[in-house]
Parts: structure tokens; C-alpha cells; sequence
């Protein structure tokens, strides 16, 4: 006799006989693909086209989205993306509830939580996240910098063990694109800008987040942004309509498929489509995520890839946050067509999942319609099935809160992550040196003072420590404010004062390289510089005082000027012309 899991209250979860037996479908001796097929036939056509939306949800039915809970018992959705995550403890007893909700229903189907980045320093409400206590590393960037892929699979690991513990079970990650693009403002998302270290350190992070094949104990990994979204045309980035497009004037396609082909022979479970046009690949002029010719054809076709597809969130619908702002759907390039023309067209490319929606009745129209058939939404159904299935969620979807609470951010954990900022640290130019008298920017106070006596005065330092972030143009709009694009130079007057600084007392410059910032003006002048990727104050204050060594190399070219960057090909790695400091870069010395 099977024994059967138990509800947080305590009642038995699966027994939906209500007599201790199981139905086939939860039936865990039974093959993975006899249970989906059970249950299959005995979904309705409202819940398949509920199982095919991938919503949004907060914590607590707190605004501004749509109640988590009520999509769940209204609407029957299962698949939601976390857009908050508060302390461990918190966000497991969260996934408990919404386990009980969606175990009420007719067929108990478990919800499935998903995440963009939760373990770096980046905080875009569009792209990453940070709090919930997590262990923080670099950015993904900052893991290309090590070049280590058994350091990034055990740290891929840590996090596949955090989110676990709170019941995120889906990574909406990692980014496969290739950053050809300096001026784009994902680059600290990627793996840099060489194929082939993009492509090992692609295939340890999803080693680490998955274990191997699908199981209970897995996160799956989405992968994105196929067929590669780093070629975004001036750099501009896909969000927005002026970077609609994707672009290929070295004619480089090929090499943008590199890591993506390396997430399939690692397994990755699920991809996400680009929003931008492919455009003069050879492939239809329209975004990703309605381009048959892209999943239908490339994805399915050429790579024989059967995981799960999801588009990228809202592109057909856009987001109202009311009260706040009204973003629109990134549907580009079929702009002209109606939101019941675009699901038909993104179904019809082979789309699994729309991200971002949480109307059924978006997919129902469709297949009332006659231009969709019921089978053709069997075909994702299936597929997003057997991921439930294969995580366990249908034998057992509960987390132990007090068990998350030890787990995650437990000194371990940090420790980690803390050792792999510390690899991911960069040195450019100079040598460091020891001070005791010291002046600091951009660093908390209270932990330069572990380090020596603070003074307000830099002529009165025997040392200056000055952390810089890469420059970017300010945008309008309260998304775009948020992605961090255009010139990659300094102001002159800050680079007046950076320099007279220099001149006064020797200076650490330590640039936290989200981009490849053209730090041309400011080399000269330094005592030390370095590149980090996202790291604690400590772990700057070790390198520059050369209390650490600094072990990693650039994952991408140090562009000399901003005309060279604009001159370079977006699709071409390594493009620019004489950068400052290029791919593979470590200092050895002097500049």
C-alpha cells in the first residue's frame, strides 16, 4: 500500500478518492509518460489552456499583480513566476499554501514556481531579483570571469539547493546569449563573450541547477534568449521597440547557436525565445516568440529539442501595474496583427507556454475559433506534464519551512558564495599595495574601518579605494530607467576629478563591469585597477590591499572608446578595434 503525503494541516494530499487509493496518474510506480497520458484525457479544455499560461505572482496576495490565489482557483493556473520572494521561511510557507489551493482542485494538479536570478547583486524588475536571504555570487558574468566550470557547478548547486528549499523548482535561467553587443544592458546576465567559455560555463550552471536527468530533487532551467539575443541592433535592448531587432552584419549566426547547443547536451529542460526579429538570418522577420521558423523549425526541427517552450513574458499583452505604469506587449513585427492573431500565431510556432498571461480564455478563443486545434494544445500539455511530473511535485510539492530557514544564507552557503566573488575579482593594471591611512568611495564605511583609519581628506590617505559603475545613459520611463544602455565612457568632469584624485594619492580604481566600460582615461592613472562583477565591499578592500590574489580573466574585450564600439559588428565577437584590454586579460604587473 502506497503511503500517502500529507497537507500542511495534515490531511493526506494525495487521496482524491477520498478512500486512501490513488488515481493512475499519481501513481509514482507507474512511467512518467503513462501518468501524463492519464491525465490527459481527463483534463477539460479550460484546464489545458490554463496549464499553458505562465503567470506572475507575489507573496501574500500583495499588489500589483492579479491574486496568485484566486488565478488558482479561478482560473486554474499552476505556473507562476515569483516577482518577490521574502525571508526562506516565508516564501516556503507561501509555496505551501498555493500547494493546498491548486491540491483542492478537481485533479490536484501542483502549482509550479519559477524565478529569474535571485543569487547576484542585480535588482531590475524586468530581468532579476535579490532579497529572500539567498547566498550571493557575482552576477552569471562574474562566474565567466573564473573560466572554472567546477567551481560554477558547485555554486550552481547552492542554488539549486536554495531555491529548492523554498519551492522554486523552475530557474528562468541561465542567458545563453553571447555579449557581441558592449553597449547592450543584459551583458552582466551572460557568459561573456567567447563561445566556447560561454559554452562551458553554460554547461556546468545547468549541471549544477539540474543534477542530471529531471528529478525531485532538480530546478529546471529555462533557457534563454533562442536563438541568442546578445545581436541586439545599437545595442538596444529587446524591451523596448528600438531594440526590436536583432541583427547579423558579420553574418555570425552560427556562432550565437554555440551555447545553446551546448545547454541541449546538458539538458537543459525548457527554452524561452527571444523577443527581438531575427533579422537577415535567413529566418521570418518577426519576434522569436511567434517565429515558426525559429521554435517550429530551428528549435524543434534542427536541435530536436521536445522540453518545454515559453515565451518571454508579455508579448502579447503587455503589463498594466495599475496605478504605477502600463507597459506595452513586445510583440514585434507583428504589431499590426489582433491579440487573438498573435496567440493563434505564437501556437502556431510551437509555443508551449505564454509567459506573462493569465487569461485562459486567450488560448480557449483560439481553439473555438477553429484555428486551433485541441490536439495541437495536447502537444504542450504533455510536455509541461512531464516536468511536473519528472520534479515531483505531483508526489510531493511541500517544503519544510524551519528546514528552508536553516538552509538558505547559512554560513556554508555564503561562504561560497563570498569564494566565488572573490574568483570572479579581475586585475587589470597595477600592483596592490598595503595602507593604513585610508579614503574610500562607494564603500560602507563601517567595513573600510576594518581595514585601516578612515579619513575624510584623500591628500591625508596613504591609499584611495574608489568603486566605479559602469556609465550608462539615463532613460525615460520607469522600466527602461532600470536597463542600463548607451555610452559606455565616463564624463569628463568625473574623469577631472577621478584623475586629480589619482594625482593627489595613489588610487584603486575597482569597476564593477556590468558592461565593458572604457576605462581608457582612468588606466594611466591608477595604482591598481580591477574588474569585479558584482562583489562585497570586503572582497574589493581584500584585492586592493593584496589581501586576496585576483585569479580570474575579462570574459569580454575592454573597449578603448565609444567610437570603437559603435564601429564594431554586433554579432562579431571581439570586434572591436585595438580595445584596451582584451578577452582572457589578467595583469601581471605595471600598466
Amino acid at each position: 500500500m502506497l503511503t500517502l503525503l500529507r497537507h500542511t494541516d495534515g490531511t493526506p494530499f494525495r487521496d482524491l478518492n477520498h478512500n486512501g487509493t490513488m488515481e493512475p496518474y499519481e501513481d509514482p510506480r507507474l512511467p512518467v509518460e503513462e501518468r501524463v497520458e492519464d491525465l490527459l484525457t481527463r483534463m477539460t479544455l479550460q484546464e489545458k489552456a490554463a496549464l499553458m499560461l505562465h503567470g506572475r505572482m507575489l507573496p501574500g496576495d500583495q499588489g500589483p499583480f492579479p491574486s496568485g490565489a484566486r488565478l488558482i482557483t479561478e482560473r486554474g493556473l499552476t505556473h507562476f513566476a515569483m516577482m518577490a520572494v521574502p525571508d526562506p521561511r516565508a516564501m516556503a510557507e507561501w509555496n505551501n499554501h498555493v500547494q493546498d489551493l491548486a491540491a483542492a482542485g478537481r485533479l490536484g494538479i501542483p502549482v509550479t514556481l519559477s524565478s529569474d536570478p535571485r543569487h547576484g547583486f542585480t535588482a531590475n524588475p524586468a530581468t532579476a531579483h535579490t532579497g529572500g536571504g539567498f547566498s550571493t555570487g557575482p552576477e552569471p558574468i562574474g562566474l565567466a570571469a573564473t573560466d572554472d566550470p567546477d567551481l560554477v557547478r558547485r555554486y550552481a548547486d547552492l542554488i539549486r539547493r536554495e531555491l529548492c528549499a523554498v519551492g522554486i523548482r523552475v530557474a528562468i535561467h541561465p542567458m545563453a546569449d553571447l555579449a557581441t553587443e558592449p553597449r547592450w544592458a543584459r551583458i552582466s546576465g551572460t557568459f561573456g563573450e567567447d563561445p566556447e567559455r560561454a559554452s562551458r560555463m553554460i554547461t556546468a550552471y545547468i549541471e549544477g541547477l539540474q543534477g542530471g536527468p529531471i528529478g525531485p530533487d532538480s530546478v529546471a532551467c529555462m533557457t534563454k534568449h533562442f536563438p541568442g539575443g546578445g545581436p541586439q541592433a545599437g545595442g538596444e535592448d529587446s524591451h523596448f521597440a528600438a531594440g526590436r531587432r536583432l541583427v547579423y552584419p558579420g553574418g555570425e549566426f552560427e556562432t550565437h547557436q554555440r551555447p545553446f547547443e551546448a545547454a541541449f547536451a546538458a539538458g537543459t529542460a525548457q527554452i524561452m525565445p527571444a523577443y527581438a526579429i531575427p533579422s537577415g538570418s535567413g529566418l521570418a522577420e518577426v519576434g522569436a516568440n511567434f517565429n515558426r521558423d525559429v521554435i517550429t523549425g530551428l528549435l524543434r526541427g534542427r536541435y530536436g529539442f521536445d522540453g518545454v517552450v515559453c515565451t518571454d513574458f508579455n508579448a502579447i499583452t503587455g503589463m498594466d501595474v495599475p496605478g504605477v505604469v502600463t507597459l506595452p506587449p513586445r510583440h514585434w513585427g507583428v504589431e499590426e496583427l489582433s491579440v487573438a492573431e498573435q496567440v493563434v500565431l505564437t501556437l502556431d510556432a510551437g509555443a508551449d507556454q505564454l509567459g506573462g498571461e493569465t487569461d485562459p480564455e486567450l488560448i480557449l478563443a483560439a481553439v473555438r475559433s477553429g484555428a486551433v486545434t485541441e490536439a495541437r494544445l495536447d502537444e504542450s500539455v504533455r510536455r509541461i506534464l512531464r516536468d511536473k511530473f519528472r520534479l515531483g511535485l505531483f508526489a510531493d510539492p511541500y517544503v519544510d519551512p524551519e528546514a528552508a530557514a536553516d538552509l538558505v544564507g547559512a554560513p556554508e552557503g555564503r561562504a561560497l558564495g563570498r569564494e566565488v566573488q572573490r574568483r570572479s575579482v579581475v586585475h587589470l593594471a597595477g600592483e596592490p599595495r598595503t595602507a593604513t591611512r585610508l579614503y574610500v568611495e562607494g564603500i560602507d564605511p563601517a567595513v573600510a574601518a576594518g581595514y585601516g583609519t578612515l579619513v575624510e581628506d584623500p591628500e591625508r590617505a596613504e591609499l584611495a579605494v574608489i568603486r566605479l559603475a559602469t556609465p550608462y545613459e539615463r532613460r525615460e520611463g520607469m522600466l527602461e530607467q532600470h536597463f542600463h544602455s548607451g555610452s559606455l565612457e565616463f564624463e569628463p568632469a568625473e574623469v577631472d576629478r577621478l584623475t586629480a584624485l589619482a594625482a593627489a594619492v595613489p588610487t584603486v580604481f575597482a569597476a564593477q563591469l556590468e558592461r565593458p566600460a572604457v576605462l581608457t582615461p582612468l588606466a594611466p592613472h591608477a595604482a591598481l585597477l580591477i574588474g569585479e562583477f558584482g562583489a562585497a565591499d570586503e572582497v574589493v578592500l581584500d584585492a586592493a590591499l593584496g589581501r586576496a590574489p585576483m585569479t580570474a580573466t575579462l570574459p569580454f574585450d575592454l573597449p578603448r572608446s565609444d567610437a570603437a564600439v559603435a564601429a564594431c559588428r554586433e554579432d562579431v565577437p571581439f570586434d572591436t578595434r585595438a580595445p584596451l584590454f582584451r578577452h582572457g586579460h589578467r595583469a601581471t604587473g605595471e600598466i
